[in-house]
């Protein structure tokens, strides 16, 4: 099944979608901007919004950005963008070889 728009439908849905999108990327920037180059396990955990059996889960996995070089697990801020970038579902169903130009990070 094919759907089609008009020209000012999809104006209309293009400047929808950009006042929704617009001040979560704005946010999502400002966050960025001010996160450290490491995080905390506690950090880790309210920047995702995780408890402690979930982080301890994903700390286990085998793919996922955590360093223990520090005495401590840390995991790289940037990596974990890009790593929450290629576990997404959505991008990887969508996206060729996840080339999106609006990746988180």
């Amino acid at each position: 099944m094919e759907i089609l728009f008009s020209k000012e439908e999809k104006q209309a849905l293009i400047k929808e979608l950009a006042n929704e999108l617009a001040p979560v990327l704005v946010d999502l920037i400002k966050k960025q901007s001010t996160m450290p180059a490491l995080l905390t396990r506690k950090e880790f955990m309210e920047f995702v919004g995780v408890g402690e059996t979930k982080c301890a889960e994903l700390f286990k996995r085998h793919d996922f950005p955590v360093t223990y070089e520090f005495g401590h697990p840390r995991v790289p801020t940037s990596l974990l963008l890009e790593w929450i970038n290629a576990n997404t579902d959505w991008v990887r169903a969508n996206t060729p070889k996840y080339n999106m130009p609006y990746k988180v990070g």
